[in-house]
């Protein structure tokens, strides 16, 4: 594990915040470093560049900061609370401190991890009722969501196309590590057909305005009981993941459901959206799109092998959770 960057490092002081909190907990995904500060969570984008997201310049992270903020102020507005500077004076570094600017960061209102989706999913706590209500959140937001003929053309075959072939590019030399040669055929061919023999169905997708600036990311951890329902950290860093078929979407978080074990809950869930949209047809793509959304977890995990700061022992975890994904993701052909 790579030692952190000087910045990251005075961030892990109290002294570093304006409230002087009693302590800090950080996490970290391939993008960002994450604060727990108490009341307070800061989100410090990393100076990567992954191909899908490139964030190597500070004006870059400044933007996509500001961006995060706007779009999660859809689906959960009373957490983000806006974008924060990290300034240097001499050698000591403040968040909203005096100095140069070096860099910034999403502030975001701490969000009680007890009662998060994946969490509560974890204790079996989560109801078909709590699954219809996230339901009828989401259909109410895919209605409102932003759709134009620039969305619109994200659903079309060239796009789908880019998508599931970019999947498969940046997974190739993860064969033999977070899945099999054969897995990986098996899943290819099959998106690769599916795609072929249902021309008319993606477009009428189009045509049916289905197409809509969307969460792109919507997983059970990122859904959040609390003074109603929370969802949050939704994909601001690249306009092609976000903008999709509302069916993507449904089948991303679908899919999550059939990752914990909860078939039941996915149903139900489904059969909700169903129901409050009046969108059967999505129940054609589901499949399609829940292998892709599957896939494309099992990539992002896998991701986390090749970064420096992650410990071993985080790796390890990392494999066997990217291996589950594909396997899931198989098991939709």
């Amino acid at each position: 594990m790579s030692r952190l960057p000087e910045m990251i490092q005075a961030l892990l002081s109290p002294q570093a915040y304006p409230d002087i909190p009693p302590r800090i907990e950080m996490m970290q995904t391939q993008m960002s470093f994450v604060f727990l500060t108490g009341d307070y969570v800061y989100k410090v984008k990393k100076p990567v560049n992954l191909g899908y997201l490139d964030y190597t310049t500070l004006d870059q992270r400044h933007f996509y900061c500001q961006k995060e903020v706007e779009l999660n102020q859809r689906l959960c507005p009373e957490a983000y609370l806006g974008v924060v500077p990290i300034a240097q004076d001499g050698g000591r570094f403040s968040v909203e401190g005096q100095g140069e600017v070096v860099e910034y960061a999403v502030k975001m209102r701490y969000l009680p991890q007890e009662k998060m989706m994946d969490v509560l999913l974890a204790k079996k706590q989560v109801t078909a009722e709590m699954a219809t209500r996230v339901a009828q959140k989401l259909a109410g937001f895919h209605q409102k969501a932003e759709t134009s003929a620039t969305i619109s053309a994200f659903g079309d075959l060239p796009t789908i196309t880019e998508n599931t072939k970019e999947n498969f590019d940046q997974t190739e030399s993860y064969i033999g590590r977070t899945l099999s040669q054969e897995r990986y055929r098996r899943i290819k061919d099959y998106t690769e057909s599916f795609i072929q023999n249902n021309v008319a169905l993606f477009r009428q997708r189009i045509v049916g305005g289905k197409i809509r600036d969307c969460h792109g990311d919507l997983h059970a951890a990122h859904i959040c009981f609390t003074n109603g329902i929370c969802i949050y950290d939704c994909i601001e860093f690249n306009d092609r993941f976000r903008y999709c078929d509302v069916a993507s979407e449904i089948a991303f978080l679908a899919m999550d459901l059939d990752n914990y074990g909860r078939a039941d809950l996915s149903r139900s869930f489904v059969d909700a959206y169903v129901g409050f949209s009046h969108d059967s047809e999505l129940l054609h793509l589901l499949n399609f799109y829940k292998c892709y959304r599957a896939y494309v977890r099992g990539k992002v995990e896998g991701f986390k092998l090749d970064d420096p700061h992650i410990s071993a022992e985080e790796k390890t975890r990392t494999l066997t959770v990217a291996r589950h994904y594909f396997e899931l993701a198989e098991s939709y052909i």
